[in-house]
């Protein structure tokens, strides 16, 4: 075991989402905690929150709507951009997807979305590397709750309008996030997500599903 993987195990406990039971990951009860324990090991101040070890509204959301549509992703080549845990790359793996790659620019994320996969017995190929601007790779791109801050909507937003008018399905899951583009989305459903109070300011968040189409 690496000692990424050694600390990740060391700092989580294998348990399942409230909105996808079906799903078992690597995660932690203590967001400032962990922060801290994290800063540490890496031994650098200042890192961003540890996203990897929870499962956020967004991505519970938009897991839940692949477990509940199989068909959008039995078959085809998915990618789960800015992945975290990998919770929706995991649930289109367990779908029969036909490859699934998780997309995500934090080591500790990718060694964590590798332990979530092995620890629910599915293949998933974690991608180290922003994949923005990467064209034709993919069937079905699900991304959950990426509209947090202005520099990563401005960032990621023209690709994924492209990669929706080139064909691509395009999933997003916001749980109301300042920054999402108020056009080009279709709302496919809405479920309402249990939260933890150390990550959000509720212990409850509505999150849309949509489609984007690519229209401005």
């Amino acid at each position: 075991m690496t000692q990424f993987a050694d600390f990740i195990v060391s700092h989580t406990t294998p348990s399942a989402p409230p909105a996808c039971p079906e799903i078992g990951l690597h995660l932690a009860a203590d967001a400032i905690a962990l922060w801290e324990a994290t800063e540490i090991f890496l031994e650098r101040p200042n890192l961003p929150p540890p996203y990897w070890a929870f499962c956020w509204a967004g991505g519970q959301a938009l897991t839940r709507y692949l477990l509940d549509n199989p068909a959008l992703v039995a078959g085809k080549r998915v990618l789960d951009f800015a992945a975290g845990c990998g919770a929706s790359a995991i649930a289109a793996a367990k779908l029969g997807a036909a490859t699934v790659d998780a997309a995500e620019i934090d080591d500790l994320a990718i060694e964590a979305i590798t332990l979530n996969a092995a620890l629910n017995g599915v293949a998933v190929t974690t991608l180290r590397a922003d994949v923005v601007g990467t064209l034709g790779r993919w069937d079905v791109v699900v991304a959950g709750d990426v509209c947090y801050e202005r520099p990563m909507t401005d960032h990621i937003w023209p690709w994924l309008k492209r990669m929706a008018e080139s064909g691509t399905l395009v999933l997003m899951a916001d749980p109301g996030r300042a920054y999402l583009p108020k056009h080009g989305l279709t709302e496919l459903a809405r479920h309402t997500v249990a939260t933890l109070l150390t990550l959000e300011d509720r212990e409850f968040r509505e999150v849309v599903v949509y489609r984007l189409t690519g229209a401005s």
